[in-house]
């Protein structure tokens, strides 16, 4: 047990360059959802990845290809899955649309397992307009403690939420008859996420540019998921001496305990190309006042942490 618990998972947590991670617990194992970091035209297929124990990672290849997507041409990045009603949605953008005449903007694809495969659900996108100047990129879904179902994202530095209907597939209006919420925090730039902890929304997203070494995560605390979110600070950023960029994650929580883990991208010091992002993995604590502590990168990653240890 010992020589388990002295397994560290190292960082980067697995090889090839992948971003923007959307970190889950599904059916037992821990997965992690990234884009395929690459130049734009050859982003054209999801990976996905799963452990046990967040030391051990296995690879799934092409969980969702481009070519099974009629209206994505160019593109495909900023996963983000969620289980329900027995089934596997998986929210993603495509196309890099720069306006309302062009195609492209957040998918759904579905499946019948977490690893896939996935497959596009309605034959278009969910979400294929510009709203209050969100680009419509970057989705992060997530399920309330009441069942309701919100998809937050954005980019051009404006966000967005919306709400989904019980089947996933569909938008509906909030109770004050607006579809498009804006919630754009202070300084927001893309890459929204949302955890909940003792009745409060941590609403978290990413800062500066994706290709310089300043991109960052900040966040807010608010009593709604909705907001009004007011921008706390920055809790993940560079370190000079160990990556840069570090950006975009993803959060896992151990389940019924206050033990967080954040995944996300960075570019090791020897890189100098944008796409050359790796997903890396550090604990995150919450202080006893509720505010998050800034992140320490490492390359020592986590301790082996088996979710049946409980």
């Amino acid at each position: 047990m010992n020589e388990m618990k002295d397994k560290r998972s190292g960082n980067p947590i697995f090889p090839g360059w992948y971003a923007d991670p959307e970190a889950r617990i599904f059916e037992g194992k821990y997965w992690i959802y990234p884009t395929y970091s690459a130049p734009y035209d050859e982003q054209t297929y999801f990976d996905a990845f799963y452990s046990e124990d967040l030391v051990a990672w296995t690879k799934v290849d092409r969980i969702l290809e481009m070519k099974s997507i009629s209206w994505a041409k160019r593109a495909l990045w900023a996963p983000s899955p969620i289980e329900q009603n027995g089934k596997y949605y998986y929210y993603f953008a495509a196309n890099d649309i720069q306006s309302n005449d062009e195609l492209g903007g957040i998918g759904v694809a579905v499946s019948d397992r977490p690893e896939g495969p996935f497959v596009d659900a309605i034959g278009k996108p969910l979400i294929d307009q510009f709203y209050h100047g969100a680009q419509p990129i970057d989705p992060h879904v997530y399920i309330d403690d009441d069942g309701s179902v919100y998809l937050y994202y954005g980019g051009w530095g404006h966000c967005n939420v919306v709400r989904l209907n019980e089947d996933m597939i569909s938008i509906r209006a909030f109770d004050d008859g607006e579809t498009f919420k804006e919630v754009t925090p202070e300084l927001f730039v893309e890459g929204p996420c949302m955890i909940k902890r003792n009745g409060l929304y941590y609403f978290m997203w990413a800062e500066g540019g994706w290709g310089g070494p300043d991109y960052s995560v900040a966040y807010a605390i608010a009593e709604s998921p909705v907001g009004p979110f007011k921008r706390v600070g920055k809790i993940l950023q560079q370190n000079k001496d160990v990556a840069t960029s570090a950006g975009h994650h993803g959060i896992i929580q151990v389940p019924d305990l206050d033990e967080w883990y954040i995944v996300y991208h960075r570019r090791p010091l020897s890189e100098t190309d944008a796409n050359h992002r790796v997903v890396c993995i550090d604990r995150m604590y919450i202080e006893e006042d509720g505010s998050i502590r800034p992140v320490k990168l490492t390359f020592e990653g986590v301790a082996a942490r088996p979710l049946k240890e409980r």
